[in-house]
């Protein structure tokens, strides 16, 4: 395994990736072909696809989390590399290890990981209180409490709308400005009381600053963004014939991963019908490899994140 590990210890939270058995089986089709893992997390898909493919397989991981890359130094094996970057540029790294266009498979399990929840030192959580942090790369960008100090009403508006699909985004934003001309917001526990207070109407069974954290948690890492740039990078760096296996944790990146899907399956549906032309001139890139999957009961229970998890999958056609 080659990384450049940064020097920082690796914490012990539990992390069970979901859909996995799934996930691996419609990915892994050749056991000596190469794959990438948009998405290490904690390593429990790659382990498993390391423990399909044949020694002549390869496998490139992928995770912008230091504590990520940490904890993959336990990965002993030759056939496994992987490398400290954004899933977005996932092109670039299979071009850096000369395996681009020749992917068999590239599997991205989108979203927070466990770990990532469960560590209140992320501040990813408002069940948990910690730093208002939520960067998945703590050493780049801007943090979740800088974005709020200095976030004007009508930003802070349309990130709870569009990225938590909030009601009250602007009553809440509204509730957040006032706080902080008193004082900055610095912990999550903080973060959570203020709009918990300011909302108006509480969802049975779910805490009213979740779809607040979703919101800013996606805008601080530039998740929707990062999707879209790694589903295209992933069309170009799959072999013909390779799987793109996706699995998502809320609409807003199940609609993305959808809709790409559905645009290259049909092709350009803008021509006149009637025309003699091939699957190439219409750009009919890929094959959808059956409908989407969802956890089953007993995965629910075991591990209940899963329950809002859906994966797609899809071969390339050339």
């Amino acid at each position: 395994m080659s990384s450049s590990a940064p020097d920082i210890a690796p914490r012990s939270f539990r992390h069970a990736s979901v859909l996995l058995d799934g996930a691996v089986e419609a990915l892994v089709h050749d056991a000596d072909g190469v794959y990438l893992d948009g998405t290490f997390g904690r390593g429990g898909h790659s382990r498993a696809i390391l423990a399909r493919l044949s020694p002549a397989g390869r496998l490139l991981a992928i995770d912008r989390d230091p504590e990520a890359i940490v904890d993959a130094a336990s990965i002993d094996d030759s056939r496994f590399t992987i490398e400290r970057a954004e899933f977005a540029r996932l092109g670039e790294i299979a071009q850096k290890n000369g395996v681009h266009g020749r992917l068999a498979g590239i599997l991205l399990d989108v979203g927070v990981s466990s770990p990532q929840l469960d560590d209140p030192e992320r501040g990813f959580s408002f069940m948990r209180d910690g730093p208002l942090d939520m960067r998945m790369d703590p050493s780049q960008g801007e943090s979740a409490a800088a974005f709020i100090a200095k976030a004007r009403e009508a930003e802070l508006t349309r990130v709870f709308k569009e990225y938590g699909e909030e009601r009250y985004a602007r009553r809440l934003a509204r509730a957040i400005v006032a706080r902080r001309a008193d004082q900055p917001f610095e912990r999550t526990a903080d973060l959570a009381e203020v709009v918990k207070i300011a909302h108006p109407a509480w969802e049975k069974h779910k805490h009213p600053a979740t779809r607040v954290f979703q919101a800013l948690r996606i805008h601080v890492n530039a998740e929707l963004e990062q999707l879209d740039a790694a589903l295209e990078a992933a069309l170009e760096a799959l072999a013909p014939g390779g799987h793109l296996v996706v699995i998502s944790f809320h609409s807003l990146e199940d609609r993305r991963v959808k809709r790409f899907i559905r645009h290259h399956v049909r092709g350009d549906t803008h021509l006149p019908r009637g025309i003699p032309i091939t699957d190439d001139q219409l750009e009919r890139r890929l094959e959808a490899l059956g409908k989407a999957q969802r956890a089953g009961p007993q995965e629910v229970d075991e591990n209940p994140r899963a329950r809002s998890a859906v994966m797609r999958a899809a071969r390339k056609r050339y």
